[in-house]
């Protein structure tokens, strides 16, 4: 009788150690997702240029290298001169491209019978003044330059502009946030999350290839600058209550 009652108390204790050690799992109610709103307004501030770039290129080309550089040098040189004195600092003339390549010469049965060599000079200029620049292009056609391209109009300080933009499309955001929350029977709550865009293209002309005949009547056509237009686009995503 009393070796078991001893094995049925070992039973008791063994059950209850391990119940002990046995990990306990708890079940919880998963807490409720969090609702938001997201929406994406936009801002547009439009602005008058101020400031010009253009690319002005001198090309020439002789059967001798060296007479092709002397020739393409003196125009360069003309033009670069023409263009300081219209005002344009000399920190704002930037070669791009100086080049020397040779090209075949054929005849009628396609058969070569010399050689060619061509020179290109490329400047990039920054025009800060606009009211010049219509001359600036004339007296450098002049001059000797035998390509006027990729003009592209800017404004210098558009941090104004982008502030304004910005200002516009958050407040653009928000109201039709409130809206929608207004429409739908629920309040805003803090914003979550920010992010936004700004977009300010430039409207650049083609590349124009001036032969003789053509550069006058090139020379002759006006510029006109427009306008620019910077666009920022803001996304924010609210919480509702």
């Amino acid at each position: 009788m009393r070796t078991r009652l001893l094995f049925v108390t070992f039973l008791l204790a063994l059950s209850l150690a391990l119940t002990a050690c046995s990990p306990t799992t708890i079940y919880t109610q998963p807490a409720p997702a969090e609702r938001t709103l997201t929406v994406t307004g936009s801002g547009m501030v439009t602005l008058t240029p101020d400031i010009a770039y253009v690319s002005i290129g001198v090309q020439t080309r002789d059967e001798s290298a060296n007479a092709a550089i002397a020739a393409n040098n003196a125009r360069a040189d003309a033009v670069i001169r023409v263009i300081r004195s219209l005002g344009v600092e000399e920190r704002d003339i930037q070669t791009t491209n100086f080049s020397i390549y040779p090209q075949p010469i054929y005849d009628e049965n396609y058969n070569q019978i010399g050689v060619t060599y061509v020179v290109d000079n490329t400047v990039y200029v920054t025009v800060r003044d606009l009211d010049v620049l219509g001359e600036l292009l004339d007296s450098a056609v002049r001059a000797g330059a035998t390509t006027i391209g990729s003009i592209a109009f800017d404004v210098s300080d558009r941090a104004e502009a982008l502030s304004q933009a910005r200002l516009a499309a958050v407040e653009n955001a928000r109201r039709q946030a409130e809206e929608l929350a207004s429409a739908t029977g629920v309040s805003l709550g803090e914003v979550q999350t920010i992010s936004y865009y700004d977009s300010t293209p430039l409207p650049y002309a083609d590349s124009v290839r001036l032969n003789a005949p053509m550069a006058e009547m090139a020379a002759s056509v006006p510029v006109q600058a427009g306008t620019l237009q910077i666009t920022t686009t803001v996304t924010i995503v609210y919480t509702l209550r």
